[in-house]
């Protein structure tokens, strides 16, 4: 067993679930990005590039569900009012079950904050 998977075992049976199938999607839509894994944030990174300016999402796990941040996604649109978060930069998508990744925007809020993060790296 991978430390992520000991690591992901701690948490209820349901979001363990989340979180891998979470896990799956994203290495599927961000083939290019590398995972890394920070158990003091209790999160899941995806990166292109290092520090937080190559981040393009994360998983934020709790014992009731997951979390799909999107750094800077407070500038993003949002036609689906999936986003959530009053922060000034970062928002999330709430992922309690299987099926909530696959709502309307989630996928193209992905896709936008994978350009932006190219953009900011200068790769666009």
């Amino acid at each position: 067993m991978t430390s992520a998977e000991a690591w992901i075992n701690e948490y209820p049976e349901n979001v363990q679930t989340v979180v891998r199938h979470a896990r799956s999607v994203l290495r599927e839509w961000l083939p290019r990005a590398t995972e890394t894994k920070d158990t003091l944030a209790r999160m899941f990174a995806y990166a292109y590039g290092p520090g937080y300016r190559g981040v393009i999402c994360t998983l934020i796990l709790s014992k009731t569900g997951v979390k799909l941040g999107i750094p800077w996604g407070a500038s993003f649109p949002d036609m689906h009012k999936v986003l959530r978060g009053a922060g000034k930069v970062h928002r999330h998508v709430l992922v309690k079950s299987i099926e909530d990744l696959q709502q309307p925007g989630i996928r193209e809020l992905v896709a936008a904050a994978s350009a932006a993060c190219n953009e900011r790296l200068g790769k666009a």
